[in-house]
């Protein structure tokens, strides 16, 4: 069981929705009802509704989300929703896992400043994938590191940003405005 301390303190927990991913309310606009932080990686799909091809904002992975809040707050709502659970770490006596609030607000802040993030599971990302590592100077991400990805044949140069353990994205940075390290 949490300590009061921990259950006091607000972070990002790793959440899981059970729900079918065709669900009318998923966790993450419930949360977003209930006035809570929500980050879940989204991604721009073209679905067919009543036989028109209607381009929606969906979910990359259906059943992921990310919720700032105290462990306080969040346990009432995971009690009530069977679909709504934690994940939790391994072999540490059921302890919820969480994100460090310095790193997830950072990777929620290089998503929005795309047009076209790309998402990759950990198990996606092969070595021969990172190219040189950079850091950005100036621009709405100046200060952040990653590596180019290197892709055959693309103009386009993309950084790639972690949130370790869970996975990454890359997004467009202009040639500009990076150094190699």
């Amino acid at each position: 069981m949490a300590s009061t301390q921990e259950g006091n303190r607000v972070q990002w927990f790793v959440m899981r929705d059970l729900k079918r991913s065709n669900a009318k309310l998923p966790a993450y606009k419930l949360l977003r009802e209930e006035q809570f932080e929500v980050f879940v990686p989204m991604k721009w799909e073209l679905v067919n509704q009543n036989g028109i091809k209607v381009r929606r904002e969906l979910p990359v992975f259906t059943d992921l989300l990310f919720v700032r809040a105290t462990k306080e707050e969040l346990d009432p709502i995971v009690e009530k929703t069977e679909t709504l659970q934690y994940r939790f770490l391994r072999n540490c006596n059921r302890a919820p896992m969480t994100v460090r609030n310095e790193e997830m607000e950072r990777f929620i802040f290089a998503v929005n400043s795309s047009d076209s993030p790309k998402y990759y599971l950990p198990e996606e990302i092969t070595p021969d994938m990172y190219g040189r590592k950079i850091r950005i100077m100036g621009g709405r991400l100046d200060g952040y590191e990653g590596n180019l990805i290197t892709k055959r044949g693309s103009r386009i140069k993309r950084i790639l940003i972690e949130l370790r353990g869970f996975f990454a994205v890359s997004i467009e940075v202009s040639p500009e405005l990076f150094i190699q390290l």
